[in-house]
Formats: structure tokens, sequence, C-alpha cells
């Protein structure tokens, strides 16, 4: 199946789409059938090969072709509504890199048109101070002929620098006229305006398709265009068809993005209301008090408590910043500057932290994984998709999350390995291997960690942060991959994770590079099957927004970023900024009040959708972020996001604690990005796969292998420190609390890999590696 976004793969796509439909499977059918039941056949339709089918019955045959059918078409759908909308913001990219890159190569003109402009000026205030003629001096001085050279030279200087986005894009229209026929006609598209112009717009470009028609009649709908467009369409006498069309479908992606527009037989491009929980049962909930969310039901209520609260701690900053007494913070300027939060890593901590290394056992990362199995029984968990069975094959089923985790992949695992086979591995793999099975593995390893006594001296498992960590792209997956210049320009994609005060990961994700983290800042929290009650959350800048504010405060969690840029945001106030003098280069606009009230119900629906698990949070997220004129429900979020954040500015100003935990979380995760660098380490650390499902694999096993490693790590550490101890050394927890269970130099993740090795491990656990005067005392 094409991934990268091209308009002959979008093509393809919509004959693929087109060629399901003929088989004339009603997608109604799926409504017969229980959520439950239904999610069980597309499991095991998808890991069942077509040799094994032939000895279904044939009705359980059937009912799973159905099913995968139905499926698969939902996902072309989806995927051919991705690839428009990426091929829609190609352009645009493009065009815009167009332009400025005919600005640099026009430079050299730019530069003699304005020693002419300064030669003119000069020879014309010459006229004037001594009173000549000022046409005979500009001839003298300048020449009449070489400035009128010169006029289409400017003439074309000016119009390219003051091109419009939509000229500029329209010049790659018969690229996009390639695609354009083929993806309208697969497609009903619906709005919830009953005479939306845009679906009128597409349906006048469906029928110049079908008529195969060059010129657009001479009244068009126009109303979802913007004035700017309008007129770039209307300059001439008749409408422009290129720039008509490529505005409509600028238009549409736009929509599409925000759920304005939705598309039948799609399951990620529907309105927002069917992605939340019914309506009516948020109403149920809500009358019988079991929303169970972090904000009152009444709205009038809670902003009264806000507004009080922001007012005072207001006061109270202004009054602290006029008298020098915040700690960390000076006053330049009238603004607010926070000194960066210096390290607190003893040099004590750093040298018990190489002495303890010394101590790990030294191990084989199978032998690794066996071990933490057998004391969490975490591969059991890995059940088969139709019966539930555990795997049969452990070591198989081990060497497939070990393949994912060290990017080596099935068949080249097998060939690394002794006693197992590449058609093992695959068989695990197949049957066993699945997001949810990935999940409760994680959740077993995590929760032994979490419940490990020397755990707690990292954190109580409260608090949480998450980062994305870039891999680039190989030849073979660099087409699907996307490139953000902040990595280089070379394409890749991200694994954004979450890692607890603990060191315990417990969620990750593939996104692209290019997508705001913001989104996806939620979904680990919710997508996660750990005992861990994660009350605060660290991120750096990139993923905050207003919106995730906003959330975390309806959802009773606290959200505390470490923002870039921290003097350039604004506090929002419910009064007038004049009441805080001292802050007066801080305040910024008010609180739309009447908006959040308005909404309230929207507001609390949409959060209670969110921590019953109806809906991703990253679904809603990008739908209520992605249109330029927000829809009422994001503004909404938005004046929420900015009580909450501006609350949270005022207690970062305050509180160095609040600055050091926040740092010391994310520390914690940078650190771990290391480790993970370590352990994914074939073919050069760089994405071979293609499809999100693959990378999803990889993105899991990596991170299973990483918390196995953190956990046997923190159970040698342990008996390390006990070991020192009993020979007197006086370790206080002030000092082990530095000491991070990441280290990897005493693990083999290389060579063969021996599946099935016995080794002698007195008490269950290995020996420590001991100095020489440690192994008399012992």
């Amino acid at each position: 199946m094409p991934e990268a976004p091209g308009a002959s793969n979008l093509v393809g796509l919509t004959e693929r789409i087109a060629f399901l439909r003929r088989l004339e499977i009603d997608p109604k059918l799926q409504a017969r059938v229980s959520s439950g039941r239904w999610d069980q056949m597309i499991r095991e339709g998808n890991a069942t090969p077509a040799w094994l089918a032939n000895d279904f019955n044939a009705s359980r045959r059937r009912a799973l072709i159905v099913a995968q059918v139905i499926k698969l078409c939902q996902k072309l759908t989806d995927d051919a509504v991705t690839m428009f909308i990426k091929l829609m913001g190609k352009l645009f990219s493009q065009a815009n890199n167009r332009k400025k890159q005919r600005q640099m190569d026009c430079r050299a003109n730019t530069a003699k048109a304005l020693r002419m402009f300064l030669d003119t000026i000069t020879a014309l205030q010459s006229a004037n101070d001594y009173g000549r003629n000022a046409l005979d001096v500009l001839d003298q001085r300048v020449g009449w002929d070489r400035l009128l050279r010169m006029k289409p030279e400017l003439e074309s200087m000016v119009d390219d620098n003051e091109a419009p986005p939509l000229t500029v894009a329209a010049e790659q229209y018969a690229t996009v006229h390639k695609y354009t026929g083929a993806f309208l006609q697969a497609f009903t598209f619906r709005s919830a305006h009953r005479h939306d112009p845009l679906l009128a717009a597409i349906a006048l470009l469906k029928r110049l398709y079908a008529e195969k028609r060059r010129t657009l009649p001479d009244r068009v709908p126009l109303t979802h265009l913007s004035q700017t467009d309008r007129r770039l369409i209307f300059e001439q006498e008749k409408p422009d068809r290129r720039l008509y069309e490529v505005a409509t479908l600028a238009a549409l992606r736009d929509r599409l993005r925000s759920a304005e527009i939705w598309v039948d037989g799609s399951r990620s491009f529907r309105p927002i209301d069917e992605h939340l929980m019914p309506r009516t049962t948020f109403i149920t909930m809500k009358e019988e008090d079991r929303l169970g969310l972090g904000v009152e039901a009444d709205g009038a209520r809670w902003l009264a408590e806000a507004r009080q609260m922001l007012d005072f701690n207001l006061k109270r900053l202004a009054h602290r910043a006029r008298s020098g007494k915040l700690e960390g913070v000076r006053v330049e300027a009238g603004n607010l500057i926070v000194t960066p939060t210096a390290g607190e890593v003893p040099v004590a901590a750093e040298e018990l932290n190489a002495e303890i290394s010394e101590m790990y056992p030294l191990v084989e990362v199978p032998d690794l994984l066996r071990e933490v199995h057998e004391s969490t029984g975490f591969a059991d968990l890995f059940t088969h998709v139709r019966t539930g069975d555990v795997p049969k094959n452990v070591s198989a089923m081990l060497a497939g999350v070990l393949a994912d985790a060290t990017n080596l992949g099935p068949k080249r695992m097998a060939g690394a390995s002794k006693g197992i086979s590449a058609h093992q591995i695959g068989w695990m793999r197949t049957f066993h291997a699945r997001s949810e099975t990935y999940r409760a593995a994680q959740a077993a390893i995590t929760d032994a960690h979490t419940r490990h006594p020397h755990s707690r001296l990292w954190g109580n498992g409260t608090t949480s942060s998450s980062d994305g960590q870039f891999f680039r792209a190989s030849d073979r997956a660099a087409k699907r991959g996307d490139i953000n210049l902040h990595y280089g320009s070379e394409p890749g994609s991200k694994f954004y994770s979450h890692l607890s005060d603990q060191y315990g990961y417990f969620s990750i994700l593939p996104i692209s590079p290019t997508e705001s983290e913001a989104a996806y800042v939620l979904d680990g929290l919710f997508d996660q099957d750990t005992v861990l009650d994660i009350q605060e959350h660290f991120t750096d800048t990139g993923g905050a927004s207003d919106h995730i504010f906003g959330l975390f405060a309806l959802i009773g969690k606290r959200f505390a970023p470490r923002l870039r840029n921290l003097k350039d945001r604004k506090f929002h106030t419910f009064e007038k900024g004049d009441a805080y003098q001292a802050l007066s280069n801080h305040i910024g606009a008010p609180i739309n009040t009447t908006l959040i009230l308005d909404h309230w119900d929207d507001l609390l629906h949409l959060a209670a959708s969110i921590t019953t698990r109806s809906v991703v949070p990253s679904t809603i997220l990008k739908k209520l972020s992605a249109s330029p004129k927000q829809s009422h429900l994001a503004r909404a979020l938005r004046e929420l996001g900015r009580i909450e954040r501006s609350l949270f500015m005022i207690e970062w100003y305050s509180s160095p604690a609040l600055r050091r935990r926040c740092q010391a979380g994310l520390n914690k995760g940078e650190a771990a990005h290391k480790l993970k660098r370590a352990v994914f380490f074939h073919e050069r650390g760089e994405i071979r796969d293609r499809s999100f499902e693959s990378q999803a694999f990889r993105a899991s096993g990596l991170n299973l292998v990483v918390s196995a490693i953190v956990h046997w790590n923190t159970v040698y550490l342990d008996r390390a420190v006990t070991q020192l101890k009993r020979v007197g050394r006086d370790i206080p927890d002030t000092l082990l609390k530095h000491i991070s269970p990441l280290s990897w130099e005493h693990i083999n993740l290389t060579g063969v890999y021996t599946w099935d090795a016995e080794h002698l491990m007195p008490n269950g656990f290995r020996s420590l590696r001991l100095p020489a005067g440690l192994q008399r005392v012992a």
C-alpha cells in the first residue's frame, strides 16, 4: 500500500477503495455486532494468514473476511484523506520555499536597484540644493534611459516579493489536477451547515471533472474563501479556474482537519460529537454527579473561585516583585527574568554512581529479559489473539520483543539467535504481539518497578514527564518520513514517551516530527494500564499549549511545563490590567468569561469523554487546534487554559521548588533517551518501517526492553547498596536519589543471542561484582 504522499499514490488509494466498494459489502453490518465482538473479529482477522483461514468453517471465515473488508475500506478512506491533507500542506509549504528562494536569487538585482535608487535620490537632492533642473541632473548623474530599462526588472521583483501564497501554490496546478478529480469523486463530504458554500464548491468541481470542462461558470460559490482569495480569482474578467480550485482545496483541507467537514465511511474524519461519549450518557453522569472531573459542574461557581484566586495571586506576585522578594527572579526594564536552575547532582553522587556501576553483574540481554519475566510474568501477557492462551514458547516471544527494541527485525533476530527460528518468532509476533498485549506487558514491568522499595527514593509515582526523541528514517522509509529542520534536513519520526518520577516508562507513541507534541501529552496518561496515579506532569515548551492547560484543569491533574521565553508570555486577567502596575509588561488580553460559561457543558462533555477513554485526547486536540478560525469549543477551552496558565506562571515565578521539581523530572527523561539510543542500535538506529503500525511495534518493544533494563538495574542497585551498607558505608537517601538505574555498560546488547542458557543463581540472584576489599568482607 502506498504510504508516501504523492499524486499517483492518492489516485491509487481511490482505485482500491472503488474496488472494495464493488464487492457491495454494506458497512452498516458493523452496527449489528457488539463493539467487543467486532474488535475481536478484527484482531483475529489481522493475525490469521490465508492458509489458516481455510481451516475455519464457512460462516466464521465469511464473517472475518467481511469485517476485514469493512475495516480496510475505512482505513483506506482515512489514508486517502490524510494523504490529501499532507499533499495540500506540502503544496503551500513548497510555494513558500520557492518564494523565499526567488528572493534569495534576486539579491544581486535588489542591491543593484537599491544603488540606483540611492543615486537617484542623491541626484535629486543635488538639483534641489543648487536650484538646477531635476530631470537634467538626473539624466546626467544616473541616465534617464538607464532608469527606464530598470523599470521592467523592478516590476518583476515587486511582483515576486508581493506574490500571494495562493498564486505561487497555483503554479503547481498541473500536479494538483492529477489527483483532485479522483479524490473528490471518491468521497461524499458532509457539513453541519445546511447550505455550506464549501460543499457547493466541491460539487461544482466534481461536475467540472466529470464533464471534463476547463473553465468555470461566471457565477461560482465564493463565501467559503477569504476576501483576498476572491479578489485574486476575479482579477481578470472571468474567474481563474486554477486559483479557485487550489483555494477551495486548501479550505477543504483546513476544515477536514478541524472536523467542520467530514467524510462518509471514515473513522478519523467524523464530526467531533461522534468522537465523544454519547450526549445522553454525559447528561446522565452529570445528573448523578458521576463525572469525577477536576472542576465543579457549576461553571459560574468555578469561575468565581478562579477569579478570586487569580486576582489574589497576581497582587501578591506584584508586591513581591516590587519588594525584590522573588528568589531566583530579577526585574529588568519591568520584565520578570528567571535565573536558570542549576544542576544539583553532588560530586559524591557521581562517584557513588561510578562505584555501583562497577558492581552490577555482567549479563546478556536475553538472560536479563528472561529474569525480568520470571519475576514479573510480563511475557505471559502476550496472549493469543483468539484463545487467550499464554505463549507456549517464551523464548521466541522474548526474541520477537528484542527484535523490535533493537531495530533488528524478526528474520535477522532469528539469524543472530541460537535455538530460535524465524518461523517461531513470526508465529509469536503474528498471534501474540498486539498493541493491547504490549500495553499489558509494559504495565506488568512498570508496576513491579513501582512496587520495588528502592524506587521510592526517586519519587512516589505521582509525577511524570514526557518528551519526543527523533530517529532518522532509512532510505527505504524516507519517503514516508517527515522533515523538521529542528532535527536537520533528513526525514524521520519521533517516539513520544512518558516516564514516571521513578524512571518507569508507561507509554510510547510514534509521531511525525512536524506535529506538535502538545496534542499527545494526555494520550500517554490514559493509554496505559499501570497502577501509577499521575497527578502532576512535566513537559518542555513543545508539549505546552493553552488547550493542554485547560484540559489538565478539567480532568483534575496538574500541568507543569518548562516554558521557553517565559517573559514574553502574558498573564490573562479578570480584572483590569492597571490593578497590577508592577506587572504591566506581562498583562495580556482579559479572560472571556461569557465564552467559557456558554460552553461549560461542552467542556465537561469533552473532559468526561477523555477520562472515560471514549476518545483519544490527541484526536480531539488536533481537530480543535487545526482550523485558522477556531470553533466556539476550541476558543472556550483556550480561555480556560489561559486562566490555568496564568496561575501556573505565577507559581513558577514564586516557587524555586516547582522549578527544581520540573527540571529534575525532565532531566530523567533526557537521560533515559541515551539508554534508548543504545538499545535501538541496529540499522544505524534508523527507522526502516513505512507503516505506522510497524513503527508502533518498534516503539513498544523499545519501551518494554528499556523498562526491563531499568527494573533489573534497580534490583541490583538495591543489592549493591545493601552490600556497601553491610561493610559500614554510610549512604544517605539524599545521595541515593541521584543514582539512576539507566546504566547499560554491564549489559551485552550485541553478538549471538542465546535464549535457553542456564546460569547458577544462588537465592535467585546473580552475584555482584565485588572489589577485592568487599569480597573479603562478603
